[in-house]
């Protein structure tokens, strides 16, 4: 009568897992974000450039016509855009929210929440793994909710809050039933497609490894199905999001620039109250693969268990037996984290060099720190199922839940360095503009060009951000990947035009350098044309004095 007994106890768990993760996230960050009509929190750039190219994705697709492939955003970049997915904006809410709401500010703070509640859940059921006690499994689970690796890339890189689906890949990976695997697989498997592509390759891992265990126990034209359905899928997903749309650009030089250190898990940095703060690569996401003193407490104790064990350890169950193809993807994706050139608190020692092309591949993934985060997932789910194996579920509840508070204070520093970002964030509010003047070029041009063009170019948030509220094209962005080649072609024939005087049709100008400048003076005719210093940028009106709109403008 027991397990019946403990039904109540485990969905009262279940729900508790997933109600802390999302206090996780309001103790972090606050509830202001949770507000869809709040943008200063992204524009005001307390966390950097990211999410306001967030921001801008969503709402220059939103303005946009629909495309085929749906994903194609070409306000965004004109011909440096590339679409949606390169923004990082969350396909799998952009897509359907540009269908059935396309006024929404953001949404960004709801999935941040949204994220935190399905990291408790899924680490919930991948606990379960470990032991079945209603306790052990909500403690464990706050344990993998209140965790460095997530809450930091949440603090910036908004769509690499769906690390949920690296937990909902391993429980998936570790379940030992096969009903309704398939259709699992292709949800997960699809959806990641539409979150991020570090997230996307890291469950693919996952699913290979379970389908190659499950091909090798039983072979059949199921499992060949499978092979052609998944990948597929993910396919058709990443088309749909418009990835397919840029040629070039995708391997820009610099795998293992943000490499793991072997001692990251162990790197109090700026999020530990009480481990010391270890020498490190000083990279930009060095400090954040921080296990917490909680989660490294829980590892040591299940090594002792273990030890304990003896012989025993062998004779019982283990999770991880017949689990050969999800250890060695792991530990791939962990060598693929440390690159080959090893890095040991902060020196770096070279094994080998890679070919070229191989270079050009792996710095598609360039931050490649991030896959050692599965198998940093899995570590204290192992180290709770050993803890439980020795002292029993409910004794390990109690120690699961005494580390979960120890984490909570542990991590106070982390917490209020992001809560301060967020406050900070609130308290700046938006740059204004020079409403004026961006109100009558927006009735007189379609576009504003920045000159020379490139990816995360001067001023390109500022003029991007007038642009999306003017309702004007621009090619000043901000993309997770660009075509260089098709930048050099573009920025010599702007440059080629604008010495000669031959403007495009309803275009303005931002010029970002000196050449620029001096070839817009060269080619302008001052009885027509503007040249203006306009909130801080020079602006090159065609045709501003001109009594009738420019030609080719559409307003």
């Amino acid at each position: 009568m027991r397990p019946a007994l403990n039904r109540p106890w485990n969905a009262l768990s279940g729900l508790g897992a997933t109600m802390l993760g999302g206090l996780v996230v309001i103790w972090v960050f606050g509830t202001a974000m949770l507000d869809p009509w709040n943008v200063t929190w992204m524009l005001a750039g307390s966390f950097g450039p990211d999410p306001v190219q967030y921001w801008l994705g969503w709402r220059f697709l939103a303005q946009s016509a629909w495309a085929w492939p749906p994903g194609l955003n070409p306000r965004f970049g004109m011909e440096l855009s590339s679409a949606i997915f390169y923004a990082d904006s969350i396909p799998l809410l952009a897509l359907p929210l540009k269908l059935l709401w396309p006024s929404l500010p953001q949404y960004w703070g709801p999935w941040l929440l949204g994220c935190g509640m399905a990291q408790g859940w899924f680490g919930w059921v991948l606990m379960g793994h470990a032991t079945r006690a209603p306790l052990a499994r909500l403690s464990g689970a706050g344990l993998l909710a209140l965790q460095p690796m997530l809450l930091d890339r949440m603090g910036g890189h908004l769509a690499l809050g769906g690390q949920w689906t690296v937990l909902a890949a391993l429980a998936l990976a570790l379940h030992p039933g096969t009903r309704h695997r398939f259709a699992l697989w292709a949800v997960l498997a699809t959806a990641t497609a539409l979150i991020h592509s570090y997230l996307m390759v890291m469950v693919a891992a996952i699913w290979a490894a379970d389908w190659l265990r499950r091909t090798l126990d039983r072979p059949g034209w199921p499992r060949a199905a499978e092979a052609v359905a998944i990948p597929a899928l993910m396919l058709a997903a990443l088309w749909s999001a418009g990835f397919f749309a840029l040629a070039g650009g995708h391997g820009a030089p610099g795998y293992g620039r943000m490499m793991l250190d072997l001692f990251a898990p162990f790197d109090g940095n700026r999020w530990s109250r009480f481990w010391p703060d270890l020498p490190d690569l000083q990279h930009p996401e060095a400090g954040n693969n921080y296990l917490g003193l909680g989660v490294i407490l829980l590892l040591l104790a299940g090594l002792v268990a273990e030890l304990l064990a003896g012989q025993q350890a062998w004779q019982r169950p283990v999770m991880l037996r017949g689990q050969w193809p999800l250890v060695v993807a792991l530990l791939c994706m962990l060598a693929f984290a440390i690159t080959p050139r090893v890095a040991v608190l902060g020196h770096v020692v070279e094994l080998f060099v890679l070919p070229g092309w191989a270079e050009r591949i792996a710095s598609t993934l360039r931050a490649s720190q991030r896959f050692a985060w599965p198998l940093l997932y899995l570590l204290p789910v192992l180290a709770a199922a050993a803890l439980a194996a020795r002292i029993g579920g409910r004794a390990a509840g109690l120690v699961l839940s005494a580390l979960l508070a120890l984490q909570v204070v542990d991590l106070g520093p982390g917490r209020a360095f992001l809560h301060g970002l967020m406050v900070e964030a609130q308290g700046r509010g938006i740059r204004p503009t020079d409403d004026a003047f961006w109100g009558e070029a927006a009735r007189r041009y379609d576009r504003v060009r920045a000159v020379p063009a490139g990816n995360l170019g001067e001023n390109w948030e500022r003029l991007a951000v007038i642009a999306a509220r003017h309702g004007m094209a621009t090619d000043a962005i901000y993309l997770a990947r660009a075509d260089e080649a098709v930048a050099r072609a573009l920025q010599d024939r702007v440059l080629r035009a604008l010495g000669r005087g031959s403007y495009e049709p309803g275009t303005l100008y931002m010029l970002r350098d000196a050449v620029a400048l001096e070839l817009a003076r060269q080619g302008m005719d001052p009885t027509r044309d503007l040249l203006a210093v306009v909130d801080g940028m020079d602006v090159l009106a065609p045709g501003w004095f001109s009594p009738t709109t420019p030609p080719g403008a559409s307003r």
